[in-house]
């Protein structure tokens, strides 16, 4: 809307900027937007500003006028505001003064001068002498009132006439602004100069109200420029997807992939997966052999028929017989079930295609499918080769209704591929999980994975084998008896005894040794099995006293009780939340034991406890005897309930989960049996540590002194023999 309002010429042009001025905070909106931003510009010289507030009411702004023009009524105003005491103008002083850099209170103070018609010199002499004070847009706008109420305009006119010729070269001004304002007639160019304007030929102003420079514009702004980033984002978002998709739909940017042909990451793309058929090349992975592979000799006797296979297929298909179209290699981790897939490949010479079962899924549904035609694309044209999928379990899982269209795509395109093989392609299919029971019964069906070879952990033997293949890279004393080692460390994997010689190289480079002696391998197995050592730990002299007679009297009856196994070693040196142990090695792993070796089992495990009584009381027996007392009720209760060696109990088998439908009686005959086995043990091994309590005491000196004893220290100490070892030398066992 449009409205012609007629100004008249002034003297001068601050004069006729005051006249603007006045007209903006009359209300007019189109000036209104002006008047603002350049009381803006003003306050930016003190503090940034982005609006000014609505214009005060027509009631106000008429006082301010007639304030303006008539000195009577202002002198009667300032007269009631000096007589009436105005409490809550001399609150609002109180805080501005109390609280300088607070801009809100500072503005606060300012609106309320002008509300009461005071002095506006206190405004525009607060404002201006003390550029200390907090401003904002509010206290900004007082100011610009207040210049004007002492007839002080032309102090903003030079701030002003810069700024309107910065808007009007913004574009921010509209054309007949513009012209009106900055046109300036005789004024010419940008001036304020309006110097065409008369009384008898007054100049026009076209007040427009354009959305962009009214109140609003803030609002209208901030809603446009947000609905524009969201727009934007969506389009980008779109677009990046689909030249994603795009991409990844031709293979581009996947010619080698994360590790490169041959690389870390086994397929050409590693983790990104198989781009197309003639990106997916073999690894290079021909240097390991089956001699490579020890400690898993049935398994290598399952495999060496594959491997006779890939070398000459017709002659296991000369008479009509057929190979198996799939291998699975199932064990618990560690156990080298990688390393037999790649030692197959590498004794035959064929190509090698090794992925995991991870990769074959990603953010797109479908790919998973796609890559599995891919790959078994890529290794027919290689024929004859192998395709490894090492953790099968991540695609072959069961399938369940609830699970998303993609998977069960890339498990049935899986199904497909391994009945799309005829015995002419030569391709051989090896998978590895650490969980069979959790593979879908399709996929291991004979005719798919129909041969099953199982890698279990090593026995004493195969661990041997283990450390010998291991031990020839590293320099190691001829002194070290491997038998020990392997002893030593049952349960291990053929990862973990990899890493117990590692360590082990470790520790002796960092005592700057010259090869690796017994000690360091016991450095390594105590670290792995228990942690690293508590040297730092404050123990104090009872304790270690009271543990050395614990460990002692372990140690003690193991050495006289008939069915005990061999002792290896003794220690009190802490160890993650152990102060000490006891270490028994068997000769051999043991499957079956008798009803003598769980006797001295129990014997063993309560000969801690008996110590600890026998020599210090029973009121100074410890907590160290809590696992010793859990590992012989362990054993007693498997005795009475499993191994039918009671005889008030008799030959029954009672399982954990049929225990509580027996009835009563039965569970206290159980009990009371249990507790007997245990109580009968604790008074034998009492008794003969009392017999022996100087041998005893003997071999507990010998801890405090050495901390650790080998079984041929142990036994010279028992004797009363002298041990052969300097204080600072490292116990060897």
């Amino acid at each position: 809307m449009h409205s012609h309002l007629k100004l008249a010429s002034a003297a001068s042009p601050a004069a006729v900027a005051s006249r603007s001025l006045r007209l903006a905070l009359a209300g007019h909106p189109g000036t209104l937007a002006l008047a603002s931003r350049s009381a803006a510009s003003l306050a930016r010289l003190r503090l940034p500003v982005p609006s000014l507030p609505p214009p005060p009411r027509p009631a106000a702004l008429a006082n301010t006028a007639r304030h303006s023009s008539s000195s009577t009524s202002a002198s009667a105003s300032s007269l009631a505001s000096l007589l009436l005491p105005n409490r809550r103008l001399e609150r609002l002083e109180s805080e501005a003064f109390a609280h300088p850099l607070d801009p809100a209170k500072q503005a606060a103070y300012y609106t309320e001068l002008l509300r009461t018609h005071a002095d506006p010199h206190r405004i525009i002499h607060r404002f201006e002498q003390y550029p200390s004070v907090a401003a904002n847009d509010d206290a900004a706008r007082a100011y610009v009132i207040a210049l004007t109420r002492a007839g002080l305009a032309d102090r903003i006119v030079p701030k002003l006439k810069t700024y309107l010729t910065a808007a009007h070269a913004a574009g921010q001004l509209s054309p007949s602004a513009a012209a009106s304002l900055l046109g300036g007639g005789g004024g010419g160019g940008l001036g304020l100069g309006l110097g065409g304007a008369s009384k008898d030929a007054p100049v026009h102003v076209h007040v427009v109200n354009d959305p962009s420079t009214a109140g609003g514009a803030g609002d209208f702004s901030f809603k446009r420029a947000a609905w524009s980033l969201v727009r934007t984002a969506a389009w980008a978002f779109f677009l990046l997807t689909g030249i994603g998709l795009f991409f990844d739909a031709n293979g581009v940017f996947r010619s080698g992939g994360l590790g490169g042909p041959g690389g870390p990451g086994g397929l050409a793309g590693g983790a990104g997966g198989a781009g197309s058929s003639s990106e997916v090349d073999p690894q290079s992975m021909t240097n390991v052999h089956l001699a490579d592979v020890a400690g898993v000799d049935e398994a290598k006797q399952d495999l060496e028929e594959i491997v006779g296979f890939l070398r000459d297929p017709a002659k296991f298909t000369a008479l009509g017989g057929k190979m198996p179209r799939g291998v699975l290699l199932t064990g618990p981790p560690g156990t080298g079930k990688t390393m037999l897939a790649r030692a197959v490949a590498g004794e035959a010479g064929v190509p090698f295609f090794f992925m995991s079962g991870s990769e074959f899924e990603e953010l797109y549904v479908g790919v998973g499918a796609r890559r599995v035609r891919e790959l078994f694309a890529a290794a027919r044209k290689k024929a004859p080769s192998i395709i490894f999928i090492d953790e099968l379990d991540a695609i072959g899982g069961r399938r369940n209704p609830k699970d998303q269209s993609y998977m069960r795509q890339t498990l049935n395109q899986l199904l497909v591929e391994l009945d799309g093989f005829s015995q002419s392609e030569g391709v051989i299919v090896m998978a590895a999980t650490n969980f069979p029971e959790m593979l879908d019964k399709a996929l291991i069906r004979p005719g798919r994975f129909d041969k099953h070879v199982t890698v279990p952990l090593p026995d004493v033997r195969g661990r041997m084998q283990i450390l010998a293949v291991h031990l020839k890279n590293v320099s190691v004393d001829p002194k070290v008896d491997v038998s020990v080692i392997a002893r030593g460390t049952p349960g291990f994997s053929g990862a973990e005894l990899a890493s117990l010689v590692n360590q082990a190289a470790l520790q002796a480079s960092r005592e700057s040794a010259t090869s690796i002696q017994s000690h360091h391998f016991e450095w390594a197995k105590d670290k792995m099995l228990m942690g690293a050592e508590r040297r730092s730990a404050v123990i104090t002299e009872e304790s270690r006293k009271l543990t050395a007679f614990h460990e002692g009297g372990h140690a003690l009856v193991a050495m006289y009780t008939p069915g005990a196994m061999p002792l290896h070693k003794a220690t009190i040196m802490p160890r993650g939340r152990s102060l000490g142990m006891t270490v028994q090695l068997p000769e051999m792993d043991k499957d079956n034991y008798t009803k003598r070796e769980y006797l001295a089992m129990i014997d063993v495990a309560m000969g801690g406890r008996a110590a600890e009584e026998l020599v210090f009381g029973d009121e100074n027996v410890t907590s160290g005897a809590h696992s010793d007392l859990q590992r012989a009720t362990a054993v007693a209760r498997k005795m009475v309930t499993e191994l039918g060696m009671s005889e008030k109990v008799g030959l029954m088998a009672l399982p954990d989960d049929e225990y509580e439908q027996l009835s009563t009686a039965t569970k206290e005959l159980v009990e009371r049996e249990i507790r007997s086995l245990v109580e009968q043990s604790y008074v034998r091994v009492k008794g003969m540590l009392g017999k022996r309590k100087d041998e005893l005491t003997r071999l507990a000196n010998a801890l405090i002194e050495f901390e650790t004893l080998n079984e041929v220290e142990m036994a010279a100490a028992v004797k009363g023999r002298p041990i052969v070892r300097t204080p600072t030398e490292t116990v060897k066992v």
